[in-house]
């Protein structure tokens, strides 16, 4: 199914490139309405950025609900997609999930919608990028795990030839499932910029969670459209790599309609957006790389941390800094973290036992010598055979004796007594003798 899909793109991709991708954008009607609503598009230098690229060549693969087929927005804009929920559309284009259905449009809408035509309508921050649409089951939406429909989709985004993944959802944890590890670095190996939003205080996030405790992803805060941090529509924690705008956002729903709304998983497809027109721009530039222009280049906040603030991170997306500027040093590793590092020092205790014969010899160890046999029960009134041989006996053999020489003191005594006394002869007869 998937090389049926991947035909029927390539068939959509060559129209595109045959009927507009080298044609000059068309200019912005100035008094459209949507348009002048998109603040974000030059308090960023997005425009500017235009006079550069506007992302032609880059594929942002979007693992969500799913991006709607109707909207006109989106016509020419999807190249391929799938569904890893099991429940949707094979091509990823049937919106899933009862509550937020619409969400994965909104998502696409920010990163690279059309607009209307005419230079109307709501325009994306790449508008010449293509979106590789992949539909996620939330909840109880299916009974696939959704750790496993999160590998299926990278993996899938991978192979489809994405050069941005954007992941605009949160499990509000910071631990992540181990078959988490293995598909993330599946693409990082294969050159892949992997933009996540960070959580919203008023959805319950307090504190960033996977995937963006994720080491190596670029992990988006949210701010107001004064440039601070949002109080709801945001969160804090020390993994935030960049700062775009979270509220006020403007978003396609499947059924066509516009709609305002606030989060992070709008700031996340604007900095996926941001770099594509990066790589678009800055081909040589390795996945590395290009996350190291994105975070050099930010607007530093006043009052912010210096280097990655647990607010703001680096500082405030800036898409005509990213493009332009000239002074970017070279990185040779990824400046968010290594996930291949991480896995190493924290997954060992998971790790197999070891195989193989022993490096040593055993050591010997000489047997311990038998227990003792428990003591037979007996009487607790019974006296015992250690208390008779060295309690009862001893003491009856000192009492006696301790009687037989008090016995011949007393004799001896007698004795001397009578021995110092004279005797008379008796004077009166029949009578006893006095006491001397």
């Amino acid at each position: 199914m998937r090389r049926v899909v991947a035909a029927v793109a390539s068939v959509v991709l060559g129209a595109v490139m045959l009927t507009g991708a080298t044609a000059a954008p068309v200019p912005e009607d100035p008094t459209d309405p949507v348009r002048a609503a998109q603040y974000w598009l030059d308090q960023y230098g997005i425009r500017d950025a235009w006079k550069t690229t506007r992302g032609a060549g880059q594929k942002i693969a979007v693992i969500d609900t799913g991006i709607a087929r109707g909207p006109v927005e989106f016509t020419g804009a999807v190249a391929a997609g799938t569904d890893v929920s099991g429940v949707g559309a094979p091509d990823g284009r049937t919106p899933v999930g009862a509550v937020d259905s619409n969400h994965g449009s909104w998502v696409a809408s920010l990163a690279a919608s059309r607009g209307t035509g005419n230079g109307r309508g709501m325009i994306g921050v790449a508008p010449e990028a293509e979106l590789l649409s992949i539909s996620v089951g939330f909840g109880a939406t299916t009974s696939k795990p959704f750790t496993e429909q999160i590998v299926d989709a990278l993996r899938w985004a991978v192979d489809e030839g994405a050069t941005i993944i954007n992941m605009s959802l949160t499990t509000n944890t910071l631990d992540w499932d181990p078959s988490w590890d293995e598909a993330f670095q599946y693409a990082f190996e294969h050159d892949v910029v992997v933009v996540v939003a960070a959580g919203n205080r008023g959805s319950g996030t307090s504190r960033v969670g996977a995937p963006a405790t994720i080491p190596g992803v670029l992990a988006v805060g949210g701010v107001d459209p004064s440039g601070r941090a949002s109080n709801d529509a945001s969160t804090q924690g020390i993994t935030i790599g960049l700062s775009a705008p979270s509220e006020r956002l403007l978003g396609v729903s499947a059924d066509g309609t516009l709609v305002q709304w606030n989060g992070t998983s709008g700031a996340a497809p604007i900095v996926s957006g941001v770099a594509a027109l990066v790589r678009a721009a800055h081909p040589e530039l390795d996945a590395n790389n290009v996350l190291n222009r994105l975070i050099r280049t930010a607007a530093p906040v006043p009052g912010a941390a210096a280097g990655q603030d647990p607010l703001y991170g680096y500082g405030l997306i800036d898409a005509e800094a990213a493009v332009s500027a000239t002074n970017v040093p070279s990185v040779s590793s990824n400046p968010l973290g290594d996930l291949a590092e991480w896995v190493r020092l924290y997954r060992r205790a998971d790790a197999p036992a070891p195989t193989g014969e022993p490096t040593t010899a055993p050591v010997e160890i000489p047997p311990l010598p038998p227990a003792d046999s428990a003591p037979r029960a007996s009487s607790p009134l019974l006296p015992t055979r250690d208390s008779l041989l060295y309690g009862t006996l001893p003491l009856a053999g000192g009492t006696l004796a301790a009687i037989m020489i008090l016995l011949g003191v007393s004799a001896a005594a007698r004795r001397i007594r009578q021995a110092r006394t004279p005797r008379e002869p008796s004077r009166i007869t029949n009578q006893e003798s006095l006491p001397s």
